[in-house]
Order: C-alpha cells, then sequence, then structure tokens
C-alpha cells in the first residue's frame, strides 16, 4: 500500500467496482473507451472482468460495438494499441514489425487491412480495433497469453474519400494501391512477419472480398495462415450450427439429412466461402463433391447466379447453376419457390431481406425452416428473431450473426443460436498452436466444427439449441483444439510430437492446463 491507495482499498472488490464504472456509461462506444482505458491501465484486471463477465461485456469489445468504435477510431484513440504497418514502409517492414515487443515469443497475430469491416466498408486505419478485439477474444475464449499476441493494421490507404478529407483521420492520405504494387507489399510483409515471428500463426481479417481468397490462396501452403470472417472460421461455425439444425428439420419433416437444399442470398467471399464449407455436411453423409455442389444455391443482387450470366465474377462459378435456362430469377421469393431450398442462409448485409413474405414462404414449404441471418451488426441483419419466430409461429431454426434476445411467443420462451465466430476460432489457434502446426488445413477447420456441432450438453439438446451457450466457452475451446489437434496429426503437419503420444483425456487436460489465466497471470503458452 502507498499513501495514495485509499486505506480500505484491499478490503473491496476492485472488479465489482469497474463493473459499475462499465454499466455506467450510456452508449456502447462510451464502454468501449472505458475498457479501453482500463486495458492500458491494468491489464490483468482488464482480463478478470471480462473473464468473469463474457458475455455483458464480448458485445462491447467485438460485434457489435466494435463497428462504432472502428467508424469513430481516429476521433476516440487514446493510446498506442498495436503495429500500424503503411505501404510507405515497404522496403523497411521487417524493422517495423520489430517494434512490438512479443518478438520470438508472439504465437498468433490478426491481420486487417480495413478494406471491408463488418458491413461498414472500407474504414482505412480504422481498421485497428477488429485485430485488437479478435485478439481480446483468443485471449478470453482460448487462454492465449496477451504479450503472445501481435494487433495489425496494414495501412494501404483508403478509397472513402470522408477519412481522406477527416483532419483527425489516423491513416496514410492516399487511395488504395493497384493489385500489383499491394501483392509486392503482401509478399515482404508475410515474409518479414516469419522472419521477426518464426512461430506465428497469422488470423487474416475483412481483407476485401477479391483480396481475402487471394492472399489465403497465395500464402496458405507457404506460411502458417487462415482468414476468419471470410472463410474458414464463419464457415466452421455455419457448418456446426447447420449439422445440428438439419438433424432438428430432417426428425420434424422425417426426411434424410442429404434432402437438405441451402439457398445463400449474399454471395461475396462470406457468402461463397460459406457455401464451400457447407459441402461438408453433405460429403459427410456419403455425397460426393458434385452432389454436395448441386445441393447448394446462390444469390447476389441481380438474382439466382446462373452459368450464362455475362461478366460473372471468377469466386461466384463454382456455385453458378447450369441446370437452370429460364427468364432470370430476381426476386428472392421467386427464387425460393423455384429451389423450394429448406434453409435460407443470408450474408448480404442487406437489412430486412428476408421479409415477411420470404419468412413465411420458408415456412410454408418447410414443417421447420432453417433461417440464418448471418450479416453483421444487427443493423446489417436480414430478419430480427422477434419477427422470424412470430411469422413461423415459432416454428424456425435459427440462428444471427449478431446476438439476439430470448422471444416470448404463446406463452413459451425461445432462445436464438448465434453463428459467432468465438465458438471456432480461439480453438483453431489454441490447437494450431500447441500442435505447432506447420499449416492450418481444410481439415484442421472441418474437425473444429464438428467437435463444436457435438458438443451440447442434454439439456441444451432438450432445448432444441444448435449452438451451445457461449458461457462455456473456454471449455469449448480446450475440445475444438484437442479434435484440431488430432487433425493435425493425421495429416502429418504437426511438430509437437509430445502431444501424439497422450490419451484423448489427457490431452484434453493437458491443453485446459496451458490455457492462460490472469487471476495468477501464470504465462505457459
Amino acid at each position: 500500500m502507498t499513501p495514495r491507495t485509499p486505506p480500505y482499498f484491499f478490503n473491496t472488490d476492485h472488479r465489482q467496482r469497474c463493473l459499475e464504472q462499465l454499466r455506467s456509461k450510456a452508449t456502447g462506444l462510451e464502454k468501449y473507451i472505458y475498457l479501453n482505458g482500463l486495458k492500458g491501465r491494468d491489464p490483468n484486471l482488464f482480463y478478470e472482468v471480462l473473464l468473469a463477465n463474457m458475455l455483458e461485456i464480448i458485445p462491447i469489445l467485438y460485434t457489435p460495438t466494435v463497428g462504432d468504435a472502428c467508424s469513430n477510431y481516429s476521433h476516440i484513440w487514446r493510446r498506442p494499441e498495436g503495429v500500424y504497418v503503411t505501404i510507405e514502409h515497404k522496403g523497411n517492414i521487417s524493422q517495423v514489425l520489430r517494434t512490438w515487443a512479443a518478438g520470438p515469443a508472439a504465437r498468433i497475430a490478426v491481420v486487417t487491412d480495413g478494406s471491408r469491416i463488418l458491413g461498414l466498408g472500407d474504414l482505412g486505419a480504422n481498421g485497428l480495433p477488429i485485430s485488437i478485439g479478435k485478439l481480446d477474444l483468443y485471449i478470453a475464449g482460448a487462454g492465449i497469453r496477451p504479450t503472445t499476441t501481435v494487433p495489425i493494421c496494414l495501412d494501404l490507404g483508403t478509397n472513402t474519400q470522408k477519412f481522406l478529407d477527416d483532419p483527425l483521420y489516423l491513416g496514410v492520405r492516399r487511395k488504395r494501391p493497384a493489385t500489383a504494387e499491394m501483392d509486392e507489399f503482401m509478399k515482404e510483409f508475410m515474409e518479414a512477419m516469419r522472419e521477426v515471428f518464426p512461430q506465428l500463426l497469422v488470423q487474416f481479417e475483412d481483407f476485401s472480398t477479391d483480396n481475402a481468397f487471394r492472399y489465403l490462396d497465395m500464402f496458405r501452403s507457404q506460411y502458417k495462415v487462415f482468414n476468419d470472417d471470410h472463410i474458414n472460421s464463419t464457415g466452421a461455425v455455419v457448418l456446426s450450427g447447420f449439422i445440428n439444425s438439419a438433424r432438428l428439420a430432417s426428425e420434424a419433416a422425417g426426411k434424410a439429412l442429404t434432402d437438405h437444399r441451402i439457398l445463400f442470398f449474399g454471395a461475396g467471399s462470406a457468402g461463397i466461402g460459406v457455401a464451400k464449407q457447407l459441402m461438408s455436411f453433405f460429403m459427410l453423409n456419403g455425397l460426393s463433391e458434385e452432389e454436395a455442389r448441386q445441393r447448394i444455391y446462390t444469390v447476389d443482387s441481380k438474382g439466382l447466379i446462373t452459368a450464362d450470366r455475362k461478366g460473372l465474377q471468377e469466386h461466384k462459378k463454382y456455385f453458378a447453376r447450369t441446370d437452370y435456362a429460364g427468364a432470370p430469377l430476381t426476386t428472392l421469393v421467386e427464387i425460393i419457390e423455384h429451389v423450394k431450398p429448406t434453409a435460407l442462409l443470408g450474408l448480404s448485409t442487406i437489412r430486412n431481406a428476408f421479409d415477411e413474405d420470404v419468412v413465411r414462404r420458408m415456412a410454408s414449404l418447410n414443417t421447420r425452416p432453417i433461417i440464418f441471418p448471418l450479416s453483421n451488426p444487427v443493423s446489417l441483419c436480414e430478419v430480427d428473431y422477434e419477427d422470424a419466430i412470430r411469422w413461423t409461429n415459432g416454428q424456425v431454426i435459427f440462428a444471427s450473426g449478431s446476438p439476439y434476445n430470448a422471444v416470448e411467443h404463446n406463452g413459451k420462451s425461445y432462445e436464438p443460436g448465434q453463428g459467432n465466430n468465438m465458438y471456432i476460432f480461439p480453438g483453431i489457434g489454441l490447437g494450431t498452436i500447441l500442435s505447432k502446426a506447420k499449416h492450418v488445413t481444410d481439415s484442421m477447420v472441418e474437425q473444429a466444427a464438428i467437435a463444436l456441432a457435438n458438443s451440447l450438453t442434454p439439456e441444451e439438446k432438450e432445448a432444441d439449441l444448435v449452438y451451445p451457450r457461449l458461457a462455456r466457452i473456454r471449455d469449448l475451446s480446450a475440445q475444438i483444439a484437442s479434435a484440431v489437434i488430432r487433425a493435425a496429426q493425421l495429416e502429418n503437419v504437426d511438430q509437437n510430437n509430445l502431444l501424439r503420444s497422450l490419451s484423448d483425456d489427457a490431452l484434453l487436460d493437458y491443453i485446459k492446463a496451458k490455457q492462460w489465466e490472469p487471476a495468477t497471470g501464470q504465462a505457459r503458452l
């Protein structure tokens, strides 16, 4: 104790005091700023409060409040929090990375270029809170040690004029580079990352549609890298929820699991990435790749995507239909009439795209329609949970990208699912780090999804939940990490031979023992 410390401070619960101060803030953005300050003053206390109140605080640190934090970041900035690597650092990127204290001890980085933040578009250098927030979820959800994390924003300029005109904008004031210049930058950046942080797992986050696919394909065989929101983790968490949803819907309808047909509304990188992941559902149930592909339909702003459409973007061609030759189907209701889907998934960022006509038509075709409005934040969600319950008389099997509260309808309480990436990516990261995997493979991601789907408790199954309750995230992440490690071993990409000799129970105990706890501050990873 010092003379400046109140005499009875240590007789009180300072965590509760911090929680009361947090709850006194009027808006989500004010709460974000408060938590940011708490982490700057006392990181250990910040993580204690976070772990004890995750369901309350996660929506502030990440979706939906992080969208406001990013949009306003140049105006709410308080202190350096991550690494900015700018286009002007080209030729000296390794020196910039060496300014981050973790050095060779670093284990995981989240990297964004700010070009497609949530559904908010090109936010440029304002995108850094996405990387910071995602790493906080790794720490809280999986027990990654904070000092081994590296939040990075690649500041390559922005094409959003209002930021270039903003006198407080923190980033480089130029338009984004052409493909050749950016490729050159990215190649130097990834090589510098391996040089400075040799044991690092790199997660790409919120790159634009074309670049999300481009750089994952370019680097995944050379480096330990995966893409979360657009391609890998979103696909895995949706696959997990769909496995459980399909079981419920098939039981209600008395139909085979392979009878499902999935309609995707939104065919950007997120939509196509998730669609490719959901092919695993059909292939796990015995269908060929081509048979699985035929059960998936995609829709963009022009309507049902068909192979004969002129100027079709490359990433949309894989699911383009060759079995329809009529007049273009442009409205969602007429597309539903044609496809007769059992599941409707939204990754469009179009608010209320699933209106009453759409939802009621899905309910008329299916005993229990599967409807997943996955766009974030809530302001961009395709349908609200209360409306989906009301328009289907409680029969909908629902999972959203953003959190919704339970709904009362005709005297019964309904609990929504949330296809939250936090279910998946902490476990993928933890398993990859502990196995010392050389790459993140498709099988590792698929096994993470299956492990999550199989993690429901008897009580959660009784409640017809499609996802386990997020309050169990530490235990869920350990189970997922175990599945990821076993998948890495089967594919011979692991480099931690010790784990191969452990039984499944012993491996799970080992993983849990490695999870960092803020109360002790132990550094074990």
